[in-house]
């Protein structure tokens, strides 16, 4: 019986020390997970960290690209890791402004690679590098500096291994075309070369600029982040083929690229295209508020733009009379505008229920708006023209445009706002010095406003005296709309149909 109860103790004890090891062994993964996190969270802290002359810059451009831009799109940005090396290609539609509303858009800082010929200048290299932008030296602008293309993936590496994210534009030149260019290697000579020594580390994603109007103050854009493309699976073949992986990864960017920009194949293409959705868009955002009860702010402004580039694609491949047939109408519609010396939603609006209602109601906002016009007009003028003065004359190629006209205005709003605001503090004082300079952007934004709500109302009235005093003309161009927009309507159900198979 003693010998029972002794073993029971002993069993007892056993089951305790087990308890007791288990209890031990869980606080200890507990505490080793605990670590692991707050090194992870440490690490991408210190790969997140942003220095603070780029948070500086950073956020100056975010209230530019605010004040700039009517509206600026983000989409899936949760593509780009928190942490790690992660290799951004972007298209490069409108020149410096691309890397202003990349960086403006992301937490992370990014490192963009820049052409060396904006090194030759000390002040600008010293700027630039303060930025984090490594140079590239290409054969085209600087062949005595080729060396240095060793120390450009040496420097992609180096930033890598400490977890940076490296942004690049694989075009390799900025163009007007809303369309991608075929891309360099030079991308995929990057990736592949880092992945070389440190495989699955880098994450490589696409990322597609659309702009709805370039040259247009208070313009739309859209910013796309695509799928990272997996660059480890072009690694054994790199190994034995390095020319041939490098092409093959490069097409892959390319694709992936591609699905991020809004566009149409050819020049000629994109031209018709530009005329449709000038001509459509509006049915079609009106479609999607009506059938799906969507508020205007839900509608996604690039959604129009995307379906009609690829209804556009679509016809080139399998009805190219077709497109003929309604260029040719388009153009005649744009001739009989042109020679009245009116905007298409003038006529739009003629042909629409609400017209009157719209025109009454422009009409009074004119009348009771007119004064804040007046005094926002008076106070931005200088600011607003200048930069476009400028930009005009500067200018060499259509990118250059949007730049030019952003930089000038970051540099001509706060000098016409401090000038103006210092003549008042002299005047009146401090307080009312305050108030003023308060009020100069609100002034500016409604004056723009009501610049674009009166133009409207201006080529309505235009129109309507069209009626009276030519009829038949004015009856002849709402004819040619109404037929225009029945003929889009007839070849969106076909293709509708077309894109269904068959089958459908």
């Amino acid at each position: 019986m003693a010998n029972v109860h002794r073993g029971e103790r002993w069993l007892g004890l056993a089951g305790l020390l087990a308890l007791l090891t288990l209890l031990v062994v869980g606080v200890w993964r507990w505490q080793r997970r605990l670590g692991k996190e707050r090194r992870d969270r440490g690490r991408a802290d210190a790969q997140s960290a942003v220095n603070p002359f780029y948070a500086v810059v950073r956020a100056i451009a975010r209230f530019w690209i605010w004040f700039f831009f009517e509206r600026v799109e983000v989409r899936r940005p949760e593509r780009v890791p928190r942490m790690g090396p992660v290799l951004l290609c972007i298209n490069h539609p409108n020149n410096l402004i691309d890397s202003l509303l990349v960086g403006s858009v992301l937490s992370r800082q990014v490192h963009y690679l820049a052409t060396g010929l904006l090194f030759r200048n000390p002040l600008i290299a010293r700027l630039l590098v303060a930025l984090g932008v490594i140079p590239i030296y290409r054969k085209a602008d600087d062949p005595d500096r080729m060396d240095r293309g060793v120390k450009m993936f040496a420097a992609c590496d180096e930033a890598f291994d400490r977890g940076r994210l490296i942004a690049i534009y694989p075009e390799g030149i900025t163009r007007a075309e809303a369309h991608l260019q075929p891309i360099k290697t030079g991308a995929a000579r990057i990736a592949l070369g880092y992945e070389a020594h440190a495989p699955g580390g880098l994450t490589v994603v696409p990322v597609g600029l659309s702009f709805a109007a370039r040259r247009r103050f208070r313009g739309r854009v859209l910013v796309s982040f695509g799928e990272p493309v997996d660059v480890s699976s072009y690694l054994a073949s790199y190994r034995e083929e390095p020319a041939k992986a490098l092409h093959a990864l490069t097409a892959a960017i390319q694709g992936a690229m591609e699905h991020e920009v809004v566009h149409v194949e050819r020049i000629d293409a994109a031209a018709f295209g530009h005329a449709v959705e000038a001509l459509y868009r509006g049915d079609l955002e009106r479609e999607l508020w009506d059938e799906r009860w969507l508020a205007r702010r839900q509608v996604d402004p690039f959604q129009p733009s995307g379906s009609i580039a690829a209804a556009v694609e679509h016809f080139r491949a399998h009805d190219p009379e077709r497109i003929e047939r309604l260029w040719q109408r388009i153009l005649g519609y744009h001739l009989g505008l042109t020679a009245y010396r009116l905007h298409d939603e003038a006529v739009w609006t003629r042909l629409e229920r609400t017209a009157e209602r719209q025109r009454v109601a422009r009409s009074w906002q004119t009348i009771v708006g007119l004064p804040f016009f007046a005094y926002g007009a008076a106070v931005n003028f200088l600011p607003y023209y200048v930069p476009g003065w400028l930009a005009e004359q500067t200018s060499r190629r259509p990118t250059d445009y949007a730049t030019i006209r952003l930089l000038a205005s970051i540099v001509a709003f706060p000098l016409f706002w401090a000038l103006e605001t210092a003549l008042v503090g002299w005047v009146t004082g401090l307080r009312w010095a305050l108030a003023f300079f308060l009020s100069l952007p609100l002034g500016g934004l409604v004056a723009y406003r009501y610049l674009v709500g009166t133009g409207r109302l201006r080529h309505q009235l235009r129109f309507g005296a069209l009626l009276l005093t030519r009829a038949q003309e004015a009856r002849r161009l709402l004819a040619e709309r109404r037929e225009i927009i029945e003929e889009l309507e007839r070849a969106k159900r076909d293709c509708w149909r077309g894109a269904k198979g068959p089958s459908a």
